[in-house]
Parts: C-alpha cells; sequence; structure tokens
C-alpha cells in the first residue's frame, strides 16, 4: 500500500508531465511519454510485494535494516517525480536519483539475505532506474 501511494503522489506532482517531457530537448532514444506510466505500474507492483516478501518472511535485524533501506529507496523515488517535473531542477533530480541508484543498491544486497525471492524482483526496477539515470543526465546536460 505505501509503495502505490508513492505512486500516487508522484502522479499527482506529475500531473502536466506529459506536456514538460515533450517541451523537452531528449535525446533519440528516449522513450515515449505514453511508456511511463504502464512500466511503473508494473514496477511498483514488483517492489511492494518485494517488500511483502521480506516483512512476511524475515524478522528481528535483518528485517528491520532491510524494510528501512526499502523505506529509503521509496522516499528518493517520491522526491524525483516534482524535482524532475514539478520544478524543473534537473540537476537536483539527478543527484536524487543517484542516489537512489545507492540505495536500491543496498535493499537489493539485504533482501538477498532475507528472501531472494525479493531481491530478484527489484531488479527490473534497478535496470528501469538506471536506464532513467541516464535519460535525466542526458536531459540535464541537453536542457540545462
Amino acid at each position: 500500500m505505501l509503495t502505490y501511494a508513492v505512486a500516487a503522489v508522484g502522479a499527482l506532482a506529475s500531473s502536466d508531465a506529459a506536456e514538460v517531457y515533450a517541451d523537452l530537448d531528449r535525446p533519440v532514444w528516449a522513450p515515449p511519454a505514453w511508456l511511463f506510466g504502464p512500466v511503473w505500474t508494473v514496477l511498483y507492483g514488483t517492489v511492494a510485494v518485494a517488500g511483502w516478501l521480506v516483512w512476511r518472511h524475515t524478522a528481528g535485524r535483518t528485517r528491520r535494516r532491510a524494510l528501512t533501506w526499502w523505506g529509503v529507496q521509496l522516499a528518493l523515488n517520491l522526491a524525483w517525480t516534482p524535482l524532475f517535473f514539478g520544478a524543473r531542477q534537473y540537476g537536483l533530480a539527478l543527484l536524487d536519483i543517484l542516489l537512489l541508484v545507492a540505495a536500491l543498491l543496498v535493499t537489493i544486497r539485504l533482501f538477498h539475505g532475507g528472501h531472494r525471492l525479493a531481491a530478484f524482483l527489484l531488479v527490473p526496477y534497478l535496470a528501469w532506474v538506471c536506464f532513467a539515470t541516464v535519460l535525466n543526465a542526458a536531459i540535464w546536460r541537453s536542457n540545462a
């Protein structure tokens, strides 16, 4: 539920995202705006299931550390949309997404120690966030 709350807040913060995205000088390999919604819907689902698996199948310090980092990466994810689309602060958004990648790597490592499937479920999310990081950097460079 927390994952979809983050998604909902992100959606509210990016109500004009399609227009902002269309106005940007983007690289030729940038995906079309319509692709982001379906991709994020699936990814938020895997993030939620991964968190639930760790919460359900681990205990004590392992669960606490893993879910703390899961929360950190969700908070960084939440911060990116208003930075990028709302404030149009592409450099700050890039810093945020770089921190998100780092937090996600820590989360995957900790999830792997508690529930391997949960860690595996975060790998597509990591791949998309890494792609988004490169796209964010290209947009920042082209629109600075």
